[in-house]
């Protein structure tokens, strides 16, 4: 048989080639017996050990129990819920299955999240048969209802407005749904959902002939309520972090008025080490008016809000994550759910009205390792918002000034100063500060004859020319003692001995130091001796050791 006939074939994957060392009070993948497909999805997403909502929830819900979970976003709640499908989809296969028949409904609040559920679902059905299909709002309607009428779906994830309109057109049917999850149920309570999900749930199998899976941050009676009439039997979890904000996040709350706030945004998102900004507000008008301020002063900035057509919010998420613009003004459609790498500053413009919500806000910066900035602006209209978000975070919040650099335009953060090498002196003393300027002419004034011999070119030993003196008191802006900066004034007092010592003329009687409105103001007294064997002897006393 010629080579050239004989098709290349993969080595099988085994699990040998996925290994995680077993680590105390950890819990691995490999311990849950998960579909080889499965697990090799999970290798090449990265997972390792469960984090703990997942390890808390998969043992009951891959038993096939119902399961209600409280965890915050960012907790690996989506991985939990979407394994629990994934492995209960492989494990029991259906020998005929008809297209707009889903096997597994996932219900999302917002369109954002629903496409982040999808993405993980394709990644985490790599390796296996599994057809996950999306259906929401804001998007194109025929496209994705030919994904539903032309192929099989195996897991669909839809928002509820677009799911029912799927349904009233006779193109999903849900009656063979063997597992419902309700991501974010208190989102949906919120945004009015409930009516719309109730209708979905009728339209699927009994409690007892489903397994349903809910999840939200918060367990309000509502959220109870709803349970107990959706849920057969439920094992309860609850996972709080104790510390809700990122250590990786550096937050800062700044009392500044409502006119002051666009100038100091702007002043922030012009800053060198703004490199991906998201600014939050909580209204569609504000955010429209940010935006178009920022574009007329120069920031290349778009808008993510609900009123903007789903197609569009894509290609602008898209356009973010790529960089190919560095500010993205949002209200909080864009706080839940949506992950994007490297940003590097948050800023709330208004203070969430839901103390919560500022959480997610924050959480956009700081991710995967990186260090991260929130910015949040309190005003006479939203710092009554403080206390709440206080007692929802566990921690003091500290109100703070506006900073020097984001007082005035073209101002930036003050970063640390490199040591000045003994050569540079003579160029940074052109720039000496005024008050060191000050401080040497005021010198000069009480001591010229001094001032002149210090500075002099000629050496120590000859007498100076009274005609010298004018072009040596035109020097000591060249001075090393003139570049130093200012210090207090005994550092001063020692500055100017250290100075008549260095080239020994006289002898310093007394050094005063007066506090003056334009700064210290150092007054020398100096004997200089009339002829030259004085002058030895004074060389002499000068180069003696000190004590």
């Amino acid at each position: 048989m010629s080579t050239q006939n004989k098709r290349y074939r993969r080595p099988r994957w085994h699990i040998s080639q996925f290994k995680v060392k077993e680590e105390a009070g950890k819990v691995r993948f490999h311990d849950l017996f998960l579909p080889i497909a499965l697990m090799r999805a999970i290798q090449e997403v990265g997972y390792q050990y469960c984090s703990p909502i997942q390890a808390m929830t998969l043992p009951y819900s891959l038993d096939g129990h119902d399961c209600i979970g409280k965890a915050q976003t960012g907790t690996g709640k989506t991985a939990a819920f979407l394994i629990t499908v994934i492995t209960d989809l492989l494990e029991h296969k259906l020998e005929e299955q008809y297209v707009g028949e889903p096997r597994a409904l996932i219900l999302a609040p917002t369109r954002e999240l629903a496409l982040q559920i999808e993405e993980d679902a394709r990644a985490l059905t790599k390796y296996s048969r599994l057809k996950v299909a999306a259906v929401v709002g804001g998007m194109d309607f025929d496209k994705q209802q030919k994904q539903l009428t032309e192929q099989r779906c195996d897991i669909l994830v839809a928002t509820p407005g677009r799911l029912i309109d799927f349904m009233n057109r006779k193109a999903v049917f849900l009656d063979q749904v063997e597992l419902l999850v309700i991501d974010e149920a208190d989102r949906m309570l919120d945004m009015g959902f409930i009516p719309d999900i109730k209708t979905i749930v009728r339209a699927t199998p009994r409690t007892e002939d489903r397994q349903t899976l809910m999840f939200s941050a918060t367990f309000s009676q509502d959220i109870l309520n709803l349970t107990d009439r959706w849920t057969n039997d439920p094992v309860r979890i609850e996972v709080e972090p104790k510390v809700k904000t990122s250590d990786q996040v550096e937050q800062h709350v700044y009392l500044v008025s409502a006119d002051e706030k666009y100038d100091v945004l702007r002043r922030i998102v012009k800053q060198d080490d703004a490199d991906r900004v998201m600014v939050f507000a909580n209204r569609r008008d504000i955010v429209r008016d940010l935006s178009e301020k920022l574009k007329a002063d120069g920031v290349a900035c778009q808008v993510l809000s609900g009123d903007v057509p789903q197609n569009k919010r894509i290609r602008t998420l898209d356009g973010f994550k790529e960089g190919k613009f560095g500010v993205l003004v949002a209200t909080d459609v864009a706080g839940r759910g949506i992950h994007v790498d490297g940003v590097s500053h948050v800023i709330n413009f208004t203070l969430p009205e839901d103390a919560e919500d500022y959480v997610h806000r924050i959480g956009r910066t700081g991710r995967a390792g990186k260090k991260g900035v929130s910015i949040s602006f309190a005003c006479e209209d939203d710092s009554f918002q403080i206390p709440a978000i206080e007692e929802y975070i566990k921690r003091k919040i500290d109100l703070e000034q506006l900073p020097d650099y984001l007082l005035k335009d073209g101002l930036f953060a003050p970063k640390a100063e490199p040591e000045v090498a003994p050569e540079e002196t003579s160029v940074e003393s052109e720039s000496a500060p005024e008050e060191a300027a000050v401080e040497s002419a005021a010198a000069a004034e009480q001591a010229p004859e001094a001032e002149a011999e210090v500075e002099a070119p000629a050496e120590p030993e000859q007498p100076v020319a009274e005609e010298d003196a004018p072009k040596a008191e035109e020097k000591p802006a060249e001075k090393p003692a003139a570049a130093a900066k200012p210090k207090a004034g005994g550092e001063q007092a020692e500055l100017a001995l250290e100075s008549a010592a260095a080239e020994p003329v006289g002898e310093v009687t007394e050094v005063t130091v007066d506090e003056t409105e334009d700064g210290p103001e150092i007054t020398v007294e100096v004997f200089v001796a009339e002829d030259e064997t004085e002058t030895e002897n004074e060389e002499d006393q000068e180069k003696a050791p000190k004590a």
